[in-house]
């Protein structure tokens, strides 16, 4: 026996005439029932720019408590701020050992575990050698700056005015106060980042209260996520969502990615540098590996520590300072051309002046606790401009004669004209 087909209850729509002309959009939807016929279903919305004008409203708020937030518990922050870095570059592992059957608490515990263990390793074997050195580089640094001024003053030197045009007097001037500005720029950073800490205690509580942190919110990382997910009003759970996995792409490609290639450029620097020989190589490798997440900075300030220490230490040795050089222009070619590409890709988004100007502006409004939230911050709030950036220019805001086509909805057609079946169709 064939089911006879359960005719589609046809829907009517009106346009209320008081309306102004052009003030109000039928949208319509054709769909073929099993009847055969074709009905529509019309829905009257408002193409006008109060939609864009309340999210921009919405965000501009969210972003400026915020910044309020930050400016009230800047003091208290950093250990909070340091564990769910932690725990959100650490969740993709995480997802991992659950997916080969471990449960999320025993996933938590084993990468908390390891993560501990290699940190406190890294503190007793590495920190204690870096700490003797910068404590060493600091006070040699005047006899450095010193040799290096007496250097390019030597009468061996005068080949720079003869090839170069320039005299080695005003180089050395030149170079004085450059050195003496970037010594005076490293004082008040490390005085900064010290005073950021306040005292022993804070830095103690740093190290204590982060992995507290981390646990807890590694082990109900997905949990909050669903939690906050569900509070979403649902009419604009797709918009958020959309943004939110825009911010995840860029913040995740960013931290993870930038943080992965920054580890290994510093250790690469480090080791490369101290098979040279040069003094303080493991220190400088590291600081340029440190910094590398500003792109081309990080490099070009670890070449220029390791060339002025090289001229110092091996000068005459040509050879010995070109090795050093290289070393670094070999590790420019491999980031750019296999670290970066596979590490990072091409979707992060964020513009290194934009990047630089986020760590300077965050650093100096909320000191390291600044620095730390800059690069995410950074990275939501470029990925909130291009989306109300994209709705302006896709808005009557932008062009008033403008309609935009919602590939879901069906054509749109103004107030007044044939709602019917044939409506909208091309012809």
């Amino acid at each position: 026996m064939v089911k006879k087909p359960t005719p589609t209850r046809q829907t009517s729509a009106r346009t209320d005439t008081n309306q102004t002309a052009g003030s109000k959009v039928i949208r319509q939807t054709d769909a073929i029932a099993s009847d055969g016929n074709i009905h529509v279903n019309v829905e009257v919305g408002s193409l006008t720019g109060t939609t864009v004008r309340r999210q921009a409203m919405f965000w501009v708020a969210t972003m400026a408590l915020f910044v309020l937030f930050l400016v009230v518990f800047s003091s208290v922050l950093l250990p909070f701020v340091a564990g769910m870095a932690l725990a959100y570059f650490l969740d993709p592992v995480a997802d991992r050992l659950q997916r080969f059957g471990l449960s999320r608490l025993t996933a938590t515990v084993v990468i908390l575990l390891v993560f501990l263990i290699a940190l406190v390793v890294g503190l007793m074997i590495i920190v204690p050698i870096l700490a003797t050195q910068l404590a060493d580089f600091i006070s040699k640094l005047p006899g450095y700056i010193t040799q290096l001024q007496s250097l390019l003053a030597n009468e061996n030197s005068q080949w720079l005015k003869k090839y170069i045009g320039i005299d080695s007097s005003v180089i050395q001037q030149n170079l004085s106060a450059l050195v003496q500005q970037g010594a005076g720029f490293m004082t008040t950073l490390l005085q900064s980042l010290w005073n950021s800490g306040k005292s022993l205690i804070d830095i103690a509580g740093l190290f204590v209260v982060t992995p507290v942190v981390a646990f807890y919110m590694l082990l109900d990382w997905d949990r909050m996520v669903n939690r906050i997910d569900s509070w979403v009003p649902r009419a604009q759970l797709h918009t958020v969502r959309q943004i939110a996995r825009e911010m995840n792409a860029a913040v995740a490609g960013f931290i993870r990615g930038q943080g992965t290639l920054c580890l290994i450029l510093g250790t690469y620097y480090a080791l490369g540098l101290t098979l040279t020989g040069l003094n303080f190589g493991l220190l400088i490798g590291f600081f340029a590996g440190l910094i590398s997440f500003i792109p081309y900075i990080g490099s070009f300030v670890g070449l220029a520590l390791a060339i002025g220490v090289a001229l110092v230490q091996f000068w005459p040795d040509w050879i010995m300072i070109c090795a050093v050089a290289a070393v670094f222009f070999i590790g420019q070619f491999v980031e750019g051309n296999i670290l970066q590409p596979k590490l990072v890709g091409s979707s992060v988004g964020l513009h290194p002046v934009w990047l630089m100007f986020a760590l300077f502006a965050f650093g100096s409004l909320f000191g390291f606790t600044g620095m730390l939230v800059a690069v995410p911050a950074a990275a939501a709030v470029g990925v909130l401009v291009r989306f109300a950036l994209n709705r302006y220019l896709n808005s009557p805001m932008y062009d008033p004669a403008f309609r935009r086509r919602d590939p879901d909805a069906g054509p749109l057609i103004e107030a007044g004209e044939n709602a019917g079946p044939n409506a909208g169709r091309d012809k």
